[in-house]
């Protein structure tokens, strides 16, 4: 299949369809990087050069030969200790108090099927669908070993990587630095291309040179953050969406985490991806195994369209779960714009009513419905239905609003606790906060304890009694705030709680779809600041950001489609003027934006005109319409909306068969210019036929030239053109 080991130059190679990458065994047992690239056979280590390079530090084995150095090859798996002074993946302190290791070769083994890894998220893979190959590294002195372990899914030319650190020494060690993925490219003039933002702005696309030094990205914030996504590409400088060769890393986890770029002193570069080594000490008894969170690797030689292309269908198909994996989800109504904290039973009721007559599938419960939560400063933790304010049981709610026809859904955020809850008073130590400190406090709340398993299962257990009181089929599962402080009052060393912490919640998750497979889990953490791989394993949808204003949208829904596929993308037609902007766009504007994406609404139908509620219900179906094309099909990013003055996007069939050509323009100006919208993945030589106007087209013609974009007078109109090939 993918993974072939050549015995006389000792290399590994693994193939994907469209992709090659090559590793090589040196004679002293050092893990090498050949290649990484377009698809090719034969041994590419001709590529290795060396000379004696000044200050560069030579092995013992080497002997006298001051032409080899780690401090120039490129490595698999590069430490502390070896004489390479670039950014390890690896990095540790021995029980004698030294620093590094020296890991060398020690065997290897292929097999069918993908790893997994125990107590983490990682793509998943039939036997048929992918193979794993482990290579097991160890240092000679201390024992410690390392099993590297690659998953090859040849379809969508995806690899990936992660490692286990076990330690085999008498006493104890600690981890300090632990990544799982690198590339190390002998040359090449690169853009990095990564993802900042900020809450309610996520996001935002940016393209720097790599020129020497090191380029850093991250999260300090025990989540993967607004501020920076943990996914990164590195391209080629004439690199397009088109053409082109780039090299994408996702990181499949949700805490912190750290993405380098480092050119060295030769032009050398090396990329890298893993956990935040910040308040990162990691303790290791003897037999002790650490699992290094696994990245996501791929590699387009067509551009950054098909790169995207290759996250997409394999975070679709092979790391979300469940009934709802590829299936069209329900369109959702959110009480939360519609009335925040004030409301009863009989709202939501009515609100449900509303629903079923616009045809909306579910009725979503916000915030606001347990404890004495009437605003955003106490009751989290207590998980208990407030029956006063519901003025009923919730069963008895949810009940009447399933015999309307209509689904139903509920907020959570289980992982915090406010200091005016009963779950607080009585268990105060179970938030983290440093002993003798005044705790930080954001939304005025503080984190519990999630890596301890006492604080897991109680919470879990509060879970369970809410959602056995009725059917209840969607989950919101909310974060609101960042981890300013880390400490837990049972850890042995503070250093390992972040990441136990994950452990923890991804314990949580797993059991909670155990036990309600049907459920529909929405993860959020005020939007996108935990819109990562690692969630999606859990919860195939993701609120993409508390800012719905459709505008805004455009861009934060552009800069995602890089690493995330639609399907992920929670995004809702909102209430105008809009609630985080101020701005007004046309209910067609703001529902073409949200159809790229699993589409709802947050907004009061009630104070929607007669003929607002008519183009609702039109809305609804044609998203139906296209659910699956939008859903399943390949996304086309059509132009940039950080550059150019309209925000273009297509959804088109992988035979290329029917597209949706969906249009916003982003400016206007006196005496306009005409923009043309080029498509892509039409099929070479056939017609497309516009299912509302009736032109024909041909297919060059589109894709070479494109379609005008009419010339009208108003700000943020929208378009969407869906075109079927003439058979």
């Amino acid at each position: 299949m993918g993974i072939i080991y050549n015995e006389k130059a000792r290399t590994f190679t693994l193939h994907t369809h469209n992709t090659t990458y090559q590793m090589q065994i040196d004679a002293y047992g050092f893990l090498l990087h050949l290649y990484y690239g377009r698809k090719t056979d034969g041994v590419m280590d001709y590529l290795l050069t060396y000379a004696d390079r000044g200050f560069s530090g030579n092995p013992q084995d080497a002997g006298n030969d001051r032409t080899y150095s780690l401090d120039v090859l490129p490595q698999e798996f590069p430490c502390r200790l070896t004489g390479d002074f670039r950014s390890p993946v690896l990095d540790l302190v021995n029980a004698d108090g030294s620093f590094g290791c020296d890991l060398r070769y020690q065997g290897y083994e292929i097999c069918d099927g993908k790893y997994n890894l125990k107590g983490l998220p990682a793509v998943y893979a039939a036997e048929e669908e992918a193979q794993t190959l482990i290579i097991y590294m160890k240092d000679q002195v201390t024992g410690l070993q390392v099993e590297l372990l690659y998953g090859v899914l040849p379809e969508y030319d995806v690899i990936t990587r992660s490692a286990k650190v076990i330690n085999t020494e008498e006493d104890k060690i600690r981890l300090t630095k632990a990544q799982a993925a690198c590339i190390d490219f002998v040359h090449g003039e690169f853009d990095i291309i990564s993802f900042y933002g900020r809450h309610a702005m996520e996001r935002n696309m940016q393209r720097t040179p790599a020129g020497h030094g090191a380029f850093v990205i991250g999260s300090r914030r025990g989540t993967s953050s607004h501020q920076y996504n943990p996914m990164m590409i590195l391209a080629e400088k004439e690199t397009t969406e088109d053409a082109g060769t780039c090299y994408g890393m996702s990181f499949v986890y949700s805490g912190g985490f750290k993405a380098e770029v480092e050119k060295d002193q030769f032009g050398q570069t090396r990329m890298q991806m893993g956990l935040q080594e910040e308040q990162f000490s990691y303790p290791l008894e003897k037999g002790e195994e650490f699992v290094i969170p696994e990245v996501m690797l791929t590699c387009s030689s067509q551009g950054l369209g098909k790169l995207s292309q290759n996250l997409q269908r394999c975070i679709r198909k092979n790391l979300c779960r469940g009934k709802y994996k590829e299936k069209v989800r329900p369109v959702l109504i959110n009480s939360w714009e519609a009335c925040y904290f004030d409301f009863t039973g009989e709202d939501i009721y009515h609100l449900a009513e509303q629903a079923k007559d616009l045809g909306i599938d579910m009725v979503v419960l916000d915030d606001g419905w347990f404890g004495s939560r009437n605003d955003d400063n106490s009751g989290l933790g207590d998980w208990k239905v407030n029956e006063e304010k519901l003025q009923g049981s919730l069963g008895d709610l949810i009940s009447r609003i399933n015999a309307l026809g209509v689904k139903f859904g509920l907020w959570f955020e289980p992982e915090m606790v406010n200091e005016d809850s009963d779950f607080y008073r009585e268990h105060p130590d179970w938030a983290i906060q440093i002993p003798g400190r005044k705790p930080v406090k954001g939304r005025n709340q503080l984190i519990l304890d999630f890596s301890r398993k006492e604080v897991v299962d109680a919470v879990y257990e509060q879970m369970c009694q809410v959602l056995d009181q009725g059917n209840i089929e969607y989950v919101k599962w909310d974060m609101n705030r960042s981890m300013a402080e880390v400490y837990s009052r049972t850890a042995e060393e503070q250093g390992s709680v972040q990441y136990d912490y994950m452990l923890g919640l991804y314990d949580f998750l797993e059991r909670i779809i155990s036990r309600y497979p049907d459920l529909l889990i929405e993860g959020c953490s005020g939007g996108g600041g935990r819109f990562d791989a690692g969630m999606l394993y859990y919860t195939p949808q993701i609120w993409c950001s508390d800012n719905t204003d459709a505008v805004d949208r455009v861009r934060i829904q552009y800069g995602t489609s890089f690493g995330y596929p639609i399907s992920a993308v929670g995004s809702h037609v909102s209430a105008v003027p809009n609630h985080q902007t101020g701005r007004k766009t046309s209910l067609h504007t703001r529902g073409v934006c949200a159809m790229a994406g699993t589409f709802g609404y947050e907004l009061d139908p009630a104070k929607m005109t007669d003929e607002e509620c008519g183009e609702i219900r039109e809305q609804i179906v044609e998203y139906k319409k296209y659910a699956q094309l939008v859903q399943n099909g390949l996304y086309y990013r059509l132009s940039n909306p950080f550059a150019e003055e309209i925000g273009a996007w297509e959804f088109a069939s992988e035979d290329g068969k029917e597209v949706l050509v969906n249009v916003v323009m982003l400016e206007i100006h006196g005496n306009m210019t005409v923009n043309y919208v080029k498509l892509k993945g039409l099929c070479a030589g056939q017609f497309y036929k516009d299912s509302r106007t009736g032109k024909i087209y041909p297919a060059e013609a589109l894709m070479e030239v494109g379609i005008p974009m009419p010339l009208e007078f108003g700000e943020y109109k929208a378009y969407q053109i869906y075109l079927e090939m003439v058979e």
